[in-house]
């Protein structure tokens, strides 16, 4: 009898929680409710898919955190074992409805588990090699340019002849180091066929510039394997209803890339100006009451969905015709 039980725990679904450190893989399989940590490291990791390998895995889930998740998520991938990257907010936002207040890393890869179950998440695959440094080059500029923006607004107030000095030659060196990774970033696009390909149907947009097409690139790796909806929900465009009974809130936007819905709205700002069928589309927005904000919103979202859908249908831009 015993022996039986084994059998169908072995052959029964199992979602697996991951709760990812530096250090260390903290797992958990429900509905076994077994728990096990292993080192995040190559042995550590080959350890765990040599005990997977022994129960019929449905669905493994982990938290993006940073870069610690990746070799984990890729080592899996490379065995077939599907992995679902679970959003941090959302996991802690599904820990309280499942009445679960207390947090620690055991208690997190069980909350994990249990949403693979209860919630059906998609897989993601890893990003190879060549996408991940070109995201962390995205990444590197943007926090160089927010520095060189820290630095010169130090520089505007400060009265220190010796500070204003120092200060001048670390804007200089933030100006050296952001064009010195712009041009890697270049080199990597042009390397590409398919990112070359992509970021010329993206440019052809008016409205687009080339931070603009790596934020698409860097931030909407899904762009060519989802629908319009499903692009201005992960760029953070997307309205939400707000009512209840009679009451008809406002709708607004919330979640998504927030660097990817920052760069698409600056890209609004110029398409609404530049761009013929996008400028007309913000001025009947404007002449019908909509607040300049929202508008621009609405450029933004108009923006994202038209790069989803030339870049699925490989053409460049054209103008409407009249």
């Amino acid at each position: 009898m015993q022996g039986k039980v084994m059998t169908e725990d072995a052959m029964s679904p199992v979602y697996v929680g991951i709760d990812v450190c530096k250090e260390r893989l903290d797992v958990y399989l429900h509905p076994l409710g077994e728990h096990f940590s292993v080192a995040n490291d190559a042995a550590g990791r080959r350890s765990l898919v040599r005990r997977l390998a022994k129960r019929r895995v449905e669905l493994v889930v982990m938290e993006p955190t940073s870069k610690y998740h990746r070799a984990a998520q890729r080592h899996l991938d490379s065995v077939d074992i599907a992995v679902a990257l679970f959003n941090p907010y959302r996991a802690r936002r599904f820990a309280e409805a499942y009445g679960q207040l207390a947090k620690t890393d055991r208690i997190d890869a069980r909350i994990l588990a249990l949403a693979g179950e209860r919630l059906q998440l998609d897989p993601a695959r890893p990003l190879s090699a060549e996408a991940e440094a070109l995201e962390e080059l995205a990444g590197a500029r943007s926090a160089a340019l927010a520095e060189r923006v820290a630095v010169a607004n130090r520089l505007g107030t400060t009265g220190s002849a010796y500070l204003r000095r120092e200060l001048g030659t670390w804007l200089r060196s933030l100006d050296r180091r952001v064009s010195r990774i712009e041009a890697k970033i270049a080199e990597m696009i042009a390397a590409d066929p398919v990112l070359v390909r992509r970021a010329a149907i993206i440019r052809s947009i008016p409205g687009m510039g080339p931070v603009n097409v790596l934020a698409i690139l860097t931030g909407l790796r899904e762009i060519d394997r989802i629908d319009g909806k499903e692009a201005t929900a992960l760029a953070g465009l997307a309205p939400f209803a707000d009512d209840s009974g009679p009451r008809q809130g406002r709708r607004r936007i919330r979640g998504g890339r927030a660097d990817l819905r920052k760069a698409l709205y600056m890209a609004a700002v110029a398409a609404s100006r530049c761009n013929p069928d996008l400028k007309s589309f913000y001025q009947r927005l404007r002449a019908s009451g909509k607040p300049a904000k929202l508008a621009l919103i609405a450029v933004a979202r108009k923006l994202v969905v038209l790069a989803n859908t030339l870049i699925i249908q490989d053409r460049c831009w054209t103008p409407l015709r009249p």
